[in-house]
């Protein structure tokens, strides 16, 4: 390959990997009590791709030979030292990839039952400032949530921008 090429290939690179903006995301906002909220869907906002995962091996095997699953179980447990931390992280996570056209403040919230709390709803929220393009975010039912009440058992994932529902992804058993 020639030298000139480099800059050129350097170049698509950065551009395709910074395709998908990814803001470092501490813990989400746990809502103490949820509210209804109109609906106002709008084509400017839309979840791209939901990926969800259980890491709990009451429900899963312990040995496997699936590379991808092998490489999850490593990846949630990374820096455990002990079992206890270990058992902190079993739970449910949700891989959220979601589009903004306009730049707007824009909350994302998961809401959940748990299979230990019947048809109590809880709910996850994080807040973007002038979110546009391409975002990645992360929600997480682990720890004591998981431990005392049991793995989701339906969710509901919703954009909201200015006190109105923009955008609506949910289980099929979601009612």
């Amino acid at each position: 390959m020639s030298l000139s090429k480099v800059p050129v290939l350097f170049a698509l690179a950065v551009v395709f990997l910074s395709g998908c903006a990814s803001i470092p995301e501490g813990p989400a906002t746990r809502l103490a009590r949820t509210e209804v909220l109109p609906l106002a869907l709008d084509d400017n906002y839309e979840f791209r791709k939901i990926l969800q995962s259980l890491f709990d091996p009451a429900f899963i095997e312990p040995a496997t030979r699936n590379e991808p699953i092998t490489f999850e179980r490593a990846q949630r447990t990374w820096g455990a030292v002990d079992s206890i931390e270990i058992q902190k992280r079993h739970g449910n996570y949700y891989t959220v990839f979601w589009r903004s056209k306009k730049a707007t403040d824009v909350t994302l919230r998961l809401e959940y039952r748990q299979a230990g709390l019947g048809n109590h709803v809880m709910a996850q929220e994080r807040y973007y400032s002038q979110a546009q393009g391409n975002f990645r975010s992360t929600f997480e039912v682990i720890g004591d949530e998981f431990l005392e009440n049991g793995r989701v058992t339906a969710w509901r994932l919703l954009m909201v921008v200015d006190g109105r529902i923009v955008a609506l992804s949910q289980s099929y058993m979601w009612r």
